[in-house]
């Protein structure tokens, strides 16, 4: 397959234009992100608008001292002329018109001659003349009366002196060679011719060298200027770069120990600033290499002694547990105080196992050996099981569970147990703090993220209170007793387990408006969590409860319409549904 050349432009056209349109949008990125291009730009700005400042002065000074000056020659050479003509004129025989007329030869070649200029006029004055004398006058092509060079004005001006005791000037245009204009200066003087009347001399100087000067200055001051600012940008670039260099090496060494590579360090070389903020800078890094290698190594030790007491606990935990077991099913035979003693032992004893199993899943999760077993889940159907296990224990508190799944793309890769064991510790929250009132499950999902709510409408909490929700063992309330038993590390666990998913676990709560939990996972495991396809506060955040529940009634069949008897079932190891 062959392409036409002129394919290729046409296909380079619109690709240069497209890349014309994304200068503006490099620049500006450029301009945040680079000190250095920030320092040169402005350097070459502010320098380029004082040569502009400087150039344009000195532009307008030496073409007006050009001027003034050919303006004095010209005055002076034109006096001269003016001079010489009426001292031939003054010499003549008025009587004699044949001389008159060979004066006006030689007074014309004076003239010439004082003024080293040919473009001469000496016009009758209008009404100062008699009939016979106008045809005295004589003009060169250029200053014709016709062609309008020589103005009414300045006429005016020369007329309204006749003594001749003072010169009149005026800036023109000139005809030159190519059909075009020159600047000129025309001067004009007033004449007597004894037997004639008055004239008015008119001597035009052409001030195209004069221009071409001043053009040939402008050029060079513009051209040195350019090469200053040019050269005042380069110097910047290298004297920008010798101080930024240091400086973009510390940003670098900076970002890399915020990374965890604590082994880096800024080069020292001289004993500049430079340098000593080399060795301020690498003085830091150790220190806080040093402390943070120490708070590691204690936090290891800590982490494994959590670890190894919880393991070393198990086997006595294990005899304790049998032998309560014995004692709590043989507690009828005994007295009623020895029996009660018996029942506090077997609850105490399967509390302290929870807490055990609790402290090991979060000794896993400190020492970062946490591991997912994800597999396709349906959230819903995760949600109606999880709603199963703890119906009895709503119905005991007298709390409906309520579940609303619009519909969507519920499956994700996540690991069942953990998403199960967050359900089971938000609906045990909501049991424990929903005050008996109705509790709704929201299920929902988009084609990124998948997500679930749990919403009570109970006593809610504080801002402040949302804010230790999910802290190891805080309670919003102390002095509130526990209903349902848990260790008080359950939401700290399941925030634990939310992002080992990638997701996220957020809590929106308003006193007596009750609070909502909303859970937010990636459908895909290793992704990042888009938006929330679930909103955090919930559009019923300030109604009333029972009208809230009953907007979506649950439907025939569904598990919280199921009544269930029985105790709730027992937590599985590392469960807990208690904050």
């Amino acid at each position: 397959m062959t392409s036409s050349p002129g394919a290729g432009r046409a296909s380079l056209g619109p690709t240069i234009a497209r890349n014309w349109r994304t200068w503006p949008r490099e620049v500006a990125r450029a301009w945040r992100r680079s000190l250095q291009f920030r320092t040169i730009v402005i350097t070459v700005v502010l320098s380029a608008i004082a040569v502009v400042a400087t150039g344009t002065y000195m532009s307008i000074s030496i073409g007006n001292d050009l001027f003034q000056s050919r303006l004095q020659q010209v005055l002076v050479e034109s006096k001269n002329a003016a001079t010489s003509a009426q001292t031939i004129f003054d010499s003549s025989d008025p009587t004699n018109g044949a001389s008159t007329i060979s004066l006006l030869s030689s007074a014309k070649s004076a003239i010439i001659a004082s003024s080293s200029s040919r473009l001469i006029a000496l016009l009758a004055t209008p009404g100062s003349t008699t009939g016979s004398s106008t045809v005295l006058g004589f003009a060169s092509p250029e200053l014709a009366p016709s062609g309008g060079v020589i103005s009414d004005q300045l006429r005016a001006e020369v007329v309204s002196n006749p003594d001749g005791v003072q010169q009149y000037w005026q800036s023109v245009s000139l005809p030159d060679d190519q059909g075009g204009t020159a600047p000129g200066i025309i001067v004009g003087s007033p004449l007597t011719i004894p037997g004639a009347g008055s004239f008015e001399l008119y001597i035009g100087y052409n001030l195209s060298e004069a221009q071409q000067t001043l053009v040939f200055v402008q050029q060079t001051l513009w051209l040195g200027g350019l090469a200053l600012v040019l050269l005042i940008g380069l110097v910047s670039w290298v004297i920008v770069r010798l101080v930024v260099q240091p400086i973009r090496m510390a940003a670098e060494t900076s970002e890399k120990l915020a990374a965890g590579q604590l082994e880096v360090r800024i080069p020292e070389r001289g004993e500049d600033v430079i340098s000593t903020l080399a060795r301020s800078f690498n003085g830091m890094a150790d220190s806080m290499q040093s402390q943070i290698t120490q708070l590691a190594e204690l936090s290891l030790v800590q982490q494994r002694f959590v670890s190894d007491v919880s393991h070393e606990l198990r086997t006595p935990l294990t005899t304790i547990r049998l032998a309560g077991d014995v004692l709590y099913d043989q507690r009828e035979t005994f007295p009623p105080a020895t029996g009660r003693t018996a029942e506090l032992l077997h609850t105490q004893t399967e509390r302290f196992e929870l807490l055990l199993g609790d402290l090991l899943e979060i000794s896993r999760f400190d020492a970062g050996s946490a591991q997912l077993d994800t597999e396709p889940t349906n959230l819903v159907r995760l949600a109606e099981d999880a709603i199963d296990q703890m119906q009895s224990l709503a119905e005991q508190s007298g709390s409906d569970l309520r579940l609303v799944a619009p519909g969507g793309y519920f499956e994700a890769e996540v690991d069942g147990r953990r998403i199960r064991r967050i359900v089971r510790n938000l609906l045990g929250n909501a049991i424990e703090h929903g005050e008996g009132k109705p509790i709704v499950v929201s299920v929902d999902s988009d084609e990124r993220s998948v997500a679930l709510s749990v919403r009570d409408y109970g006593i809610g909490m504080s801002e402040t209170d949302a804010e230790r929700v999910f802290d190891r063992f805080w309670r919003a309330d102390p002095s509130r007793k526990r209903t349902i038993g848990g260790t008080g590390l359950g939401l700290a666990i399941s925030l634990e387990d939310a992002a080992l998913h990638s997701g996220a676990l957020e809590v929106w709560s308003r006193p007596g408006a009750g609070s909502c939990f909303r859970l937010t996972l990636p459908r895909v495991r290793g992704r990042m969590v888009g938006a929330s396809p679930l909103p955090l506060e919930p559009q019923d955040a300030y109604g009333e409860a029972p009208a809230v529940a009953e907007l979506r009634p649950p439907h025939a069949g569904h598990p919280a319409q199921r009544p269930e008897t029985g105790a709730a079932p027992a937590a599985q190891e590392g469960e807990s549904a208690d904050v």
